[in-house]
Order: C-alpha cells, then sequence, then structure tokens
C-alpha cells in the first residue's frame, strides 16, 4: 500500500456507521502518538535530556493502549500479547538508539536483528488473528517503518533537525496507512459490531 492510499479501502464498505468512524479515530490516535512519543524519546537519549524516564514512561503506555483497542474484538490475551509486541519493540528502538549514540556497533547491530525479528513477529500475530491482515503486507508496511524510524534517529544524532523532520513526516504517513489497515480489516472481520 502506497502512502496516500489509506481512504481506498473505506469506499468497499457499505456504510460508514458510528462505530466505525471511532474504532477509526482511535486508532489513529494511537499510531499518531506511537510515532510522536518515539521522537520525543529519541531526543531524550540523543541529547541527554532530563524528560527521558517520564517520555519513556509515557512511550510504553502506548503499548498498553493499542492492545486495549483489540480487547472488544479479540479478548484480553489477544490484547495482552499485542501489547507485549509493540512494548518490544519500543523497548528495542530505545536500545538501538542509545547503542548508536555510544557507538556500540555490535550492540546496534544485534539490537536492529532483534527489531527486525520483532516486526515478523507482529505481523505474523496479526494475520494470524485476522485474515484479512495480509502478514507479507503488514510486514512490509512495518519493515518500511523501522527503516524510517532508524534514519530519522541517525539524523537526530547527527544533529540534521531538518532531514530529521522531512523523515518524521513520511512516518507520520506511514502510521496512518497501518492504523487503517488494522481498522479497516477489523471491520470486515466484525461486520455485525459495526451496524447501524
Amino acid at each position: 500500500m502506497k502512502w496516500g492510499d489509506s481512504m481506498k479501502p473505506w469506499f468497499n464498505i457499505d456504510c460508514i456507521t458510528e462505530q466505525v468512524d471511532r474504532l477509526k479515530s482511535d486508532m489513529r490516535e494511537v499510531w499518531e502518538q506511537h510515532v510522536y512519543w518515539t521522537r520525543l524519546t529519541v531526543n531524550s537519549i540523543a541529547f541527554n535530556l532530563p524528560d527521558l524516564d517520564a517520555n519513556t514512561a509515557r512511550l510504553l503506555r502506548n503499548a498498553t493502549d493499542m492492545g486495549n483497542l483489540l480487547k472488544p474484538f479479540y479478548g484480553n490475551q489477544i490484547a495482552a500479547k499485542f501489547a507485549s509486541l509493540i512494548r518490544a519493540h519500543l523497548v528495542i528502538a530505545a536500545e538501538l538508539v542509545q547503542a548508536a549514540k555510544a557507538g556500540n556497533q555490535r550492540a546496534a547491530a544485534d539490537a536492529e536483528r532483534r527489531w527486525y525479528a520483532n516486526g515478523e513477529e507482529i505481523a505474523e500475530f496479526l494475520s494470524r488473528i485476522n485474515p484479512f491482515i495480509s502478514r507479507r503486507e503488514f510486514q512490509e508496511m512495518f519493515f518500511e517503518h523501522l527503516a524510517l524510524t532508524k534514519k530519522e534517529a541517525v539524523l537526530i544524532l547527527q544533529q540534521n533537525f531538518k532531514a530529521s523532520i522531512e523523515v518524521f513526516d513520511k512516518i507520520e504517513a506511514e502510521a496512518l496507512e497501518m492504523s487503517d489497515t488494522i481498522t479497516f480489516a477489523i471491520v470486515k472481520q466484525f461486520p455485525r459490531k459495526f451496524r447501524r
């Protein structure tokens, strides 16, 4: 899926109900927060800012928030598993930035390897719980998210802030693509929950 195409799947839904619109808005909000708090945490790590602990705590809360959106459809166990996978994604990202900042190439390479393995697991998990999510397509999107986030972090560490913002704009657009992909798949899987 290309950036800017996120509205196309919605034309296939007969009727956008208030429940569909609410889920779409809530899902977009947590994915927006995901990338915003990631950027703030990267900045805090890069420049030894005193808000690092507070930003990290808020970033990690995002994993719980994402899991909570799945609860009404999949139950507590699946929601908790998804939250755990997203939390691992966030923790590994912080490890990668810290290793890159320290110039520890071995630790950075190890974190990046685990980061991509976690991305594979996230795509596999979502495709397993929802037949309308393609493992391959979601993994492609998620890997692009990882590549862009790494690029953004490197640019921040290099203090190339203008370029990092340009990359962040792409990260934000793609996060909304992933958000809409999940929402659309849930609506397709549970149509009775979204009837008027």
